[in-house]
């Protein structure tokens, strides 16, 4: 199939955090963008929500609350071809868990 080139304008900073995450990832930002493109093109959408949100949304503080927003984030991703918890968000719920688990043995 033939191939088009595309120039696409983006913050210098954001760019190189974009590269370091697609190595992460193990791919380039060529490959990424044409993930993304191809998700578009399936799905006829953008596969993530665009809001006007002023505010984020509160972080869940509990176990419980932090497992029901899991629940309801997997529920979603389940629609989707994106990944349930990026590795950030995975390290985040392990450091969170175990000073949970600290703190209720400390007691």
């Amino acid at each position: 199939m033939p191939q088009s080139a595309m120039t696409v304008r983006i913050d210098s900073q954001m760019k190189s955090r974009f590269d370091e995450l697609c190595v992460k990832f193990g791919m380039s930002a060529n490959t990424a963008i044409n993930v993304f493109v191809n998700a578009v093109v399936r799905t006829q959408s953008i596969p993530f929500s665009i809001s006007t949100a002023v505010e984020p949304p509160a972080k869940p503080t509990t176990a419980g609350e932090r497992m029901q927003a899991w629940y309801t984030k997997h529920l979603e991703s389940l629609d989707s071809n994106q990944p349930e918890m990026t590795l950030d968000e995975i390290n985040e719920e392990i450091r969170l868990a175990r000073a949970e688990r600290k703190a209720r043995l400390a007691k």
